[in-house]
């Protein structure tokens, strides 16, 4: 079994009467990429910014390889690499000038600068665009030296915050191509992203955040194989009784008698259905409903996917 590399326990942030982050616990594996994902909102940046030591928390602790976030800052820093949503470059500078210039913060100095710049430039594949200005790149390509300029200094745990929003195709599979090499090479990696196809493409496991809290982590496919069969989103309305009748509940009751049935949830005058085996769900439930007279006014089937996922956990889809 991996070990444990980073560990937020109990994490609380608050603004006033606002709680943004409400007991996050994480631990995290070496040589894993761990998927934040969450409307925006959420609070993924902020328990990023807080692992990272650039937002302290109202309450909780952070440790990475044992040692503390509070009591070994400095130690702790120097073992995470963080690359945010904005764009912390400088335009008018190439590539390669601003790479110098972020290596020697980090203390980086001739041969070994040199050596890290061109290797960082070769991973996010500009080693040819390098010597031109920021300023002339595309958004993606600004977003790949962006990733190169956190990774100078050979993080053991990288954050990437939304890495690929607004970037073009080529450049995202750039980023991505360049993520799994890193990865490959022993990296830990958190990500967070809008994206359900970034995280079923590169995530162990993934972190589904909601209003400030863990509301599922786990696998992808563990994730998706709790939705059973799928589910099935009906409106149900009694022709004589109108949506909320005893005809109705009648319905509900001999669905969750099925087989085929996981479970069944009644929200916002619809009828969720969780099902084993969705087609002989779904025959069931039309055979009960013509059986007691009420007439489906709306139907929807969500696939097993991460996307019905977060869906059913969290009642909105990622991109709202």
């Amino acid at each position: 079994m991996k070990e444990t590399i980073l560990e937020a326990r109990n994490l609380v942030k608050k603004y006033g009467d606002l709680t943004a982050v409400k007991g996050v616990n994480l631990a995290i594996q070496e040589g894993e990429i761990l998927g934040l994902l969450g409307p925006n909102g959420a609070g993924k940046t902020t328990i990023i910014s807080m692992i990272t030591g650039l937002l302290e928390p109202t309450s909780g602790h952070i440790t990475v390889d044992g040692m503390d976030l509070q009591s070994d800052t400095n130690a702790v820093k120097s073992r995470l690499g963080l690359v945010p949503q904005e764009l912390a470059l400088y335009p008018t500078l190439s590539a390669r000038d601003n790479l110098d210039f972020f290596g020697s913060i980090y203390g980086l100095r001739g041969k070994e600068l040199r050596e890290r710049v061109d290797a960082m430039l070769e991973l996010v594949q500009l080693t040819e665009r390098a010597g031109e200005a920021v300023e002339t790149y595309s958004g993606g390509m600004k977003r790949r030296v962006n990733i190169a300029a956190g990774l100078l200094h050979q993080p053991d745990v990288l954050f990437l915050d939304e890495p690929t929003v607004g970037v073009d195709p080529q450049s995202r599979n750039a980023i991505f191509e360049g993520v799994e090499a890193l990865n490959h090479a022993g990296m830990t990696v958190i990500y967070t992203t809008h994206y359900m196809e970034e995280a079923q493409r590169l995530c162990d496991r993934v972190a589904i955040i909601d209003e400030g809290q863990i509301i599922a982590l786990d696998t992808p496919s563990a994730l998706i194989r709790s939705l059973g069969g799928g589910i099935l989103v009906l409106g149900l309305e009694d022709p004589e009784g109108g949506p909320e009748t005893g005809r109705l509940q009648a319905v509900v009751d001999r669905v969750n008698e099925l087989p085929a049935v996981k479970s069944t949830t009644r929200d916002d005058g619809h009828f969720k259905v969780e099902t084993h085996r969705f087609q002989e769900a779904l025959m069931g439930i039309l055979d009960i409903t013509n059986q007691l007279d009420v007439r489906i006014t709306s139907m929807e089937k969500w696939e097993p996917n991460l996307e019905s996922v977060f869906l059913h956990l969290t009642g909105k889809r990622l991109r709202e």
